[in-house]
């Protein structure tokens, strides 16, 4: 019976023990959720107290932000200035030396000339002369054409086209069935497909009846 009655009491004491040590356990959670919620209260006021600026620290603020924005418009407007010279100047570069090409495979052409010019001074035969002439002409023409496309035309008895020949006169022939040339003052020539001169030429026409 007295051991009935101690066991009993130990478990009172035990039970009373755990009550305790729960309530203790609890109200250490509490505590440290009230400090979370002080720590968070607090960064929040530090936080706003951060982000509210003074008048003068929004003017400063605002005029570094103005100062940076003209920086980059000047730097711009310097990048787009130099950009505009470079293309003025590549396309005068492009207009003055378009021909540089042409007149580099002319100079061949000259020095030719230039030989003959002097060949010409002592020759005793004027058909030598002559054929050193025809000779650099051929050439020319021929680096003309195969390079460049530049091709001659107009010859007599060619059909008249006004798109192509300029008609100096005409003249009325019985045996012409159309208009035709009859004699060519001055050669046309065509870079390809465009005329660039017109041939002059005398047009031979049927009689009118």
């Amino acid at each position: 019976m007295a051991e009935e009655k101690t066991e009993e009491t130990n478990q009172t004491e035990e039970k009373a023990t755990s009550q305790e040590e729960a309530a203790a356990e609890a109200k250490t959670a509490e505590g440290s959720q009230n400090a979370n919620a002080a720590d968070t209260s607090k960064g929040s006021e530090t936080t706003e107290e951060k982000k509210e600026l003074t008048p003068e620290e929004k003017i400063a603020a605002l005029e570094k932000e103005n100062a940076d924005l003209k920086d980059q418009l000047l730097r711009r407007a310097a990048d787009f200035d130099n950009y505009r010279k470079r293309m003025m100047k590549e396309k005068q570069d492009t207009y003055d030396y378009a021909n540089a090409g042409l007149l580099g495979d002319l100079l061949d052409s000259l020095d030719n000339f230039d030989r003959t010019i002097d060949a010409a001074k002592d020759a005793k035969d004027a058909k030598s002369i002559a054929d050193g002439i025809k000779m650099i002409n051929k050439n020319l023409v021929k680096m003309l054409e195969d390079k460049y496309g530049l091709t001659g035309y107009g010859k007599e008895g060619d059909e008249f086209n006004p798109d192509e020949h300029e008609a100096i006169g005409r003249m009325e022939d019985e045996k012409a069935k159309k208009e035709t040339l009859a004699q060519v003052y001055l050669k046309g020539y065509k870079l390809k497909d465009k005329v660039i001169r017109h041939a002059k030429v005398m047009v031979k026409v049927p009689v009118s009846k």
